[in-house]
């Protein structure tokens, strides 16, 4: 029997045996998340800069780098699934980023003031990514909840509700945590001009 994506124990069943290995799984599993994952990818190159980032090759590269490479990671449910997928999208366009930014010289823009808020991926300039993706490394380091929270809220398009029970974080602590990690990324992303020397 051919699961849908509409079947929640099927699709977890396929899940499971994909993260054992399960190639014939991994054939099963891409026509369930192919369509999301397509538009999660749309979203995510929706302003990138580079005109050879196409939204099928973002799926596909993820998909390969999910599924087909050796994951150590195992996936609860769909949604899981589609979170680590938005996660290895993103990461991709900060590899491809960094490459651009080698290759490019000069620059010196100065940048605008950033919020969290103009951060989510439909909005985000790709020139962006790279602030943001050390910003959230930092963040880890002193509060992984909140790290994770940006992630699944930011990268991966879970509600705050969804990405507060995807952590296990009561509605309060989720809160709480939110507002300490817009306030902290808003003063990495955006730091005091230097004194101007006289």
């Amino acid at each position: 029997m051919s699961a849908t994506p509409d079947d929640p124990e099927e699709v977890a069943r396929i899940l499971n045996a994909v993260s054992r290995g399960d190639r014939r799984a991994a054939n099963e599993l891409l026509p369930l998340v192919y369509e999301e994952m397509k538009r999660l990818a749309k979203i995510r190159i929706a302003n990138d800069a580079d005109p050879s980032l196409q939204a099928t090759g973002l799926v596909h590269e993820a998909y390969l780098r999910l599924v087909v490479g050796k994951s150590e990671r195992a996936w609860n449910d769909q949604r899981h699934f589609l979170a680590a997928a938005a996660n290895t999208m993103r990461r991709i366009m900060i590899d491809r980023a960094r490459n651009r930014k080698r290759l490019k010289r000069g620059g010196g823009a100065k940048r605008e003031t950033l919020s969290l808020d103009d951060l989510f991926m439909d909005e985000t300039p790709a020139e962006d990514l790279l602030a943001l993706d050390e910003a959230i490394e930092k963040l880890s380091r002193e509060h992984a909840a909140a790290a994770d929270l940006v992630k699944l809220r930011v990268f991966a398009g879970l509600s705050h509700t969804e990405a507060a029970e995807s952590l296990g974080l009561p509605k309060r602590s989720a809160d709480r945590i939110w507002a300490y990690a817009r306030a902290w990324l808003f003063d990495a992303l955006n730091p005091p001009d230097p004194p101007e020397s006289r």
